[in-house]
This record gives structure tokens, C-alpha cells and sequence, in this order.
């Protein structure tokens, strides 16, 4: 892989991942290669090649929940069925958006269109309170709007007003298969752009969502209510919860709440009507017909620059390995990952957490209060590996009809989704759940859970592997678990205390310094150019902090080490980052992705420590030298 015409000083990232830069294949049906990208289709296709061979009844899952995803999947693959069908299926849901006669019986309505996935003037769900997260909470937000984030809309956008006329086609081709007139069809797409357009003056932008601590405003029911008028929230959770609605709302975008006229009133409730009519049309095409399910991916394609869509059968373990993510991650980690592994990556994990600590002590910003209060958060912090013991009871239920169809066996399943996750208001908050199945290629940290998640599937070469170093696996995997770690500190995680409650546990001085060195790392990263685009630095810092930190605290590590090669931790941290991928998917991941871009990350954040100039001689004559008071390191 290594690019021996690129000196290592001037360039880790293309240094020791060029050649295979020059050679590497974008797959015709993804937007990367390389790094995640690589294991992830590892991954799929040793799961695809199970799934076929379930569906021939040659061999038979040991989790019983598989079973019931093995059914769907053979729905996905009777096109014969599909194609008959049509877009005939969703002319019953199409039919009650479009004979409501005004906002009266929309509200009558909307508890049964929400449970049919029909979008309404606001959307809402249920998550862990943040001020308590031993309950859960009922949440609401304006509607989503078409195009990823509202900086698409802005004027002289030109790629916005591409993608808008991309996906405008592809929804005039799909209307065609409905029952609307050609003279209602053009109407309602029409109606369509322009709610859209007064949605996108309300939302939230990507990079406000980013503060995810700002999301919590709580508001009462009837404050609610009288904003959102004509719409009727109260009959609406009434109709959901019976005498155990919520009174409490948490609003998670205050600006559309309280402007919600902007875009939803008694005069624009034709508008609202066609838009929902038409994002009901677009959103379930792949559950029905294979003309309609590769027209429905039209857009994406046009987005992340994909060329094709993938395989019938990539298209069917996709589907289900979404719907029945957690059973296929614990069939996953039962049958392909290793017991040895994953001791051994427990143990590393609390060998992090355990130098975690010895830095926070020796942190020169925090008073001793603070720094008793971070330790106590990293000593409960709860470790999730490679996949649950046991699948959640809920999946019991999703058993598949087998006299359905493919959209008759994907609603049902879908509305049991939509209930269950409701019905969690009711109930605490379960903190055994897990935030990713066993068989995903990431990890995470839970900010209300203060909990840490590796599943199974990150846990390979060349992020991890019994048969690398010491020092390679702390460049990779070592660093994504400090990373991890470092979550709990960032601009947003570091406002919970340790038991996942937003909270202020800091020293007001301590967090103004703290502030300060964010601040430094938004300008380290803010407005470097990258294929035609520019980086966010405030869109991208707490992700910043957290490679930070992963860094600093694998480093010092390294340092304790007999035979540590830092030259190696290097060289694999740049590895796990190396990847290739198509100029419309970087784009829409500057514009969109609070991570920085690989190359941006595998480059950046060596430059912050001492460890990278001594390992390989970086000098001030070098490309990936920044002089020592512009270095940043906050954990």
C-alpha cells in the first residue's frame, strides 16, 4: 500500500495508503472502498452467502429471530409477486392522504397515519430524558426535509438545485405508477417543492443539530399545542396513549415548533396534503415493484455518486438486515467472532480506561473537583463488546405472514416497529439495549447511557488482530476505543455527568478553558479545502476532540510499552482512515458528516503530538510539521 514517492513527513495518509489509492476499485454499487467500507462488505458478504443458503433451506440459523428475517428476505426475492402488484399495494394509504378534505380529518387521522409511516406536519418519537435518563421521553421536531440539510437550499447553491431536479424527476417518474391524473400528478409534485421550500426556511441545518445538548427544551402539552395550531397534538397523543399521554413534550427544534405556521396552516393544508402524498409515493418504492424500487433509488445514487444499484439479493439482506439488525448481529457474533478476541479487547478497553484516568490527573486546565468528577464518570462507564447475550424479546414479534406480500409483511412489521418504539414512554429506559447490532462495521458512545459499544464486526484487521502488533493494534483499534472514550468529554458529551444526565459537573473555569482549547480545534480543521468543498470546523469538532483524545491516551500508553514502534502505531492509525471514494459522496459528507474526511483525520491529528516528530524526524521544512503553540491536545 505504501507510496514511496511521498516522503512520510510530508504525508502519512498517502504515504502508507497510495499505491493502493492508485489501483483500488470503488465497488459500482457503493460510494467508498477501503477501510470501513472493506470490512462492511467483508462482512455482507459472509452474511449474504448465509442468507442464501437459509433461503434454500441448506442450512438453518441458531437464533430463531433470523428465521423470521430469512421469510422477509424471500419476499424481497418473489419479483414475480412484486411485479404484478405494482405500486397497486399503497393505493389504499395514497387514497386516505388524498381524500382528506382539511386539517379536521387529518387530525382525526394522524395517529393511524403515523403508524402507517405517513408524514405529518411535525414528527416525534420517544427517547431517554436528558435531564433524567432513567425515563424516557416523548420528543417532537419539524418535518424532514427533501434534500439532506438546508444549506442545500440556499441561493446560488448549484449542486442543491441539481440534486432538487434529480429527485424531482425521479418522483414525476413514480407518480406515473399511481392513480393521480397526469394533471394531479404535476399538481401535487408542484405542491410538493413548494412545501418543501417553506420546511427548509424552519429546520434545523446539520450543523446546528451537531449541538445535540441544545435538542432538550421541555415545553408543556398545552404550550405545545398552541403553537402548532391547526394542528392537534393533543388529540394526537391522546389517540396514541390514551389517559397516559404525555403533558411534558421535549422540542428538539424550537425554531420550527414555534414558527410551524411558516409551513403548516389552514392555507396550506393542500400543500402539506400533496407533500405528504407524494413523500408516502417516493419513500415506500422499495417495498414494491422492481421498476419502482430502482427508481426510488435514483436520488441516492445522484447523492453519494453510486453508479448501481446493488444485486436483487445485496437489495433483500440489506433490507433485513436493517428490520432484523440486532438477532443477524448476534447470529453474527456467535458463529464469527472469537471468545479469545474478545477478552482480549475487554481487556485493552479497561487498560484505556485506566490510563484515561492517570491523564485526567495530569491534566493542567482542571481543578481537583472537576477531575473527580471525570473519573468518576470513566469508572462507571458501562463496556458493550462485540454483541448482546441475547436477542430482545421484542423481535419475537416480527414474525412474517407467509401469505403477505412483500408490502403487506413490510407494513405490518413496520407498524409493530413504530409501536414498540412508542411504548417505550411508558416504561424506564432499558439500558441493556444496545445502540449497534454485533454485524456493523463502527462503534459509539451513549452520552444518557454513558456506555461504550464495539460490535463484533470492527473488530478486525486492521483495526484489531490477534497477529498484529502491540503498537499497530493501539494505532487502530486502540485509538477508536480512546475515541470512543473521548466522547464523554467532547463539546456535547462532556455536559453529562455519569449517569447519563445533562448536568453542569464542571468548575465554570474549568469548562471556559475547556471551551477555549475546542474553540483552537474548530480552527485547526475550519475551512480546509478538499475536493471542491470546505471542512466545518464546528461541524466536525466533536469528533475532533474525540480522535484527539484516542490519540493522546493510546499514546501514552505506547510509552509503557517494551518494543513499542511508534513508527507502526502511525502508519496503522493512517491505515483504518485510508479510503477512496467518489467526489459527489465527499461533498455530501462535508456538507452533512460531523466527522472530518479520512484523509483529514488520518493527517491532522498526529501533527497535535510529540510522539509523530520524534517517530519519524518532522522537522518545520516538513508538510505535516505545525509548530509547537499551535498544537492542540485537550485530553
Amino acid at each position: 500500500m505504501n507510496n514511496e514517492n511521498v516522503r512520510i513527513q510530508d504525508d502519512l495518509y498517502e504515504a502508507v495508503n497510495g499505491e493502493w489509492l492508485k489501483t483500488a476499485v470503488i465497488p459500482a454499487d457503493r460510494p467508498t472502498a477501503g477501510g470501513f467500507s472493506d470490512l462492511d462488505q467483508g462482512v455482507e458478504k459472509l452474511l449474504m452467502a448465509d442468507f442464501a443458503k437459509f433461503a434454500k433451506g441448506e442450512k438453518t440459523p441458531d437464533v430463531d429471530e433470523v428465521k423470521y428475517a430469512v421469510e422477509l428476505y424471500k419476499k424481497v426475492l418473489d419479483t414475480k409477486t412484486r411485479n404484478e402488484l405494482g405500486m397497486k399495494p399503497l393505493f389504499k394509504t395514497l387514497d386516505l392522504i388524498k381524500n382528506l378534505k382539511n386539517v379536521d380529518e387529518l387530525n382525526e387521522l394522524a395517529s393511524t397515519l403515523a403508524l402507517d409511516n405517513v408524514d405529518l406536519p411535525l414528527q416525534f418519537g420517544v427517547t431517554a430524558d436528558m435531564k433524567d435518563a432513567r425515563v424516557n421521553s416523548f420528543i417532537t421536531l419539524g418535518p424532514s426535509t427533501i434534500l439532506p440539510d438546508t444549506s442545500y437550499y440556499q441561493e446560488g447553491n448549484k449542486a442543491g438545485e441539481q440534486l432538487l431536479d434529480v429527485w424531482t424527476n425521479m418522483a414525476r417518474e413514480i407518480l406515473k405508477h399511481s392513480n393521480l391524473t397526469e394533471d394531479e400528478q404535476a399538481l401535487f409534485l408542484e405542491d410538493t417543492l413548494k412545501f418543501d421550500k417553506l420546511v427548509s426556511t424552519k429546520v434545523k441545518s446539520q450543523l446546528e443539530w451537531a449541538e445535540y445538548t441544545k435538542n432538550y427544551n421541555p415545553m408543556s402539552l398545552d404550550e405545545l399545542s398552541e403553537f402548532v395550531k391547526p394542528f392537534d397534538v393533543k388529540r394526537l397523543v391522546k389517540d396514541l396513549y390514551g389517559d397516559k399521554a404525555p403533558q411534558t413534550i421535549i422540542v428538539y427544534d424550537p425554531r420550527a415548533i414555534k414558527e410551524m405556521n411558516g409551513y403548516f396552516s389552514e392555507e396550506t393544508f393542500e400543500l402539506y396534503k400533496h407533500w405528504a402524498f407524494v413523500k408516502c409515493a417516493v419513500g415506500s418504492t422499495a417495498i414494491l415493484s422492481e421498476e419502482l424500487a430502482a427508481l426510488g433509488k435514483t436520488f441516492r445514487r445522484a447523492l453519494v455518486g453510486i453508479a448501481k444499484d446493488p444485486v436483487l439479493e445485496k437489495q433483500a439482506y440489506q433490507m433485513v438486515s436493517r428490520i432484523y439488525a440486532e438477532p443477524i448481529g448476534v447470529y453474527y457474533g456467535r458463529t464469527y467472532f472469537g471468545e479469545e478476541a474478545k477478552k482480549d479487547i475487554i481487556s485493552l478497553v479497561k487498560k484505556i480506561i485506566a490510563t484515561y484516568e492517570v491523564r485526567i490527573n495530569k491534566n493542567t486546565f482542571l481543578a481537583p473537583e472537576t477531575k473527580e468528577k471525570a473519573i468518576l464518570k470513566l469508572r462507571t462507564m458501562v463496556i458493550k463488546m462485540g454483541y448482546p447475550d441475547n436477542v430482545n424479546e421484542f423481535y419475537k414479534t416480527l414474525v412474517v405472514d407467509p401469505k403477505d406480500n412483500l408490502f403487506e409483511a413490510y407494513s405490518k412489521i413496520n407498524k409493530l416497529m413504530i409501536k414498540h418504539e412508542l411504548d417505550k414512554l411508558l416504561k424506564p429506559v432499558d439500558r441493556t439495549e444496545w445502540g449497534m447490532p454485533g454485524h456493523m462495521v463502527n462503534a459509539c458512545y451513549n452520552p444518557s447511557a454513558n456506555d461504550i459499544t464495539f460490535p463484533a464486526a470492527i473488530l478486525q484487521a486492521p483495526f484489531y488482530s490477534i497477529k498484529q502488533s502491540v503498537s499497530q493494534n493501539l494505532g487502530g483499534i486502540g485509538a477508536v476505543i480512546g475515541h470512543e472514550i473521548s466522547h464523554a468529554f467532547d463539546n456535547n458529551g462532556a455536559q453529562f455527568d455519569e449517569n447519563g444526565n445533562l448536568v453542569n459537573w464542571w468548575k465554570e473555569s474549568d469548562y471556559k478553558a475547556f471551551q477555549a482549547l475546542t474553540e483552537e480545534m474548530i480552527k485547526e480543521f475550519d475551512g480546509i479545502e478538499l475536493r471542491g468543498g470546505h471542512v466545518n470546523g464546528k461541524l466536525v469538532v466533536s469528533e475532533n476532540i474525540a480522535d484527539n483524545g484516542g490519540m493522546g491516551v493510546t499514546l501514552e500508553i505506547m510509552h509503557s510499552i517494551k518494543d513499542a514502534d511508534f513508527k507502526e502505531y502511525f502508519k496503522n492509525w493512517a491505515r483504518v482512515w485510508c479510503m477512496k471514494a467518489k467526489d459527489e459522496y465527499v461533498l455530501y459528507l462535508l456538507a452533512n458528516d460531523v466527522h472530518a474526511p479520512a484523509v483529514l483525520r488520518a493527517n491532522m491529528q498526529p501533527r497535535n503530538f510529540t510522539e509523530w516528530y520524534e517517530a519519524f524526524g518532522v522537522t518545520e521544512s516538513d508538510k505535516m510539521y505545525i509548530e509547537p503553540s499551535k498544537r492542540v491536545t485537550i485530553w
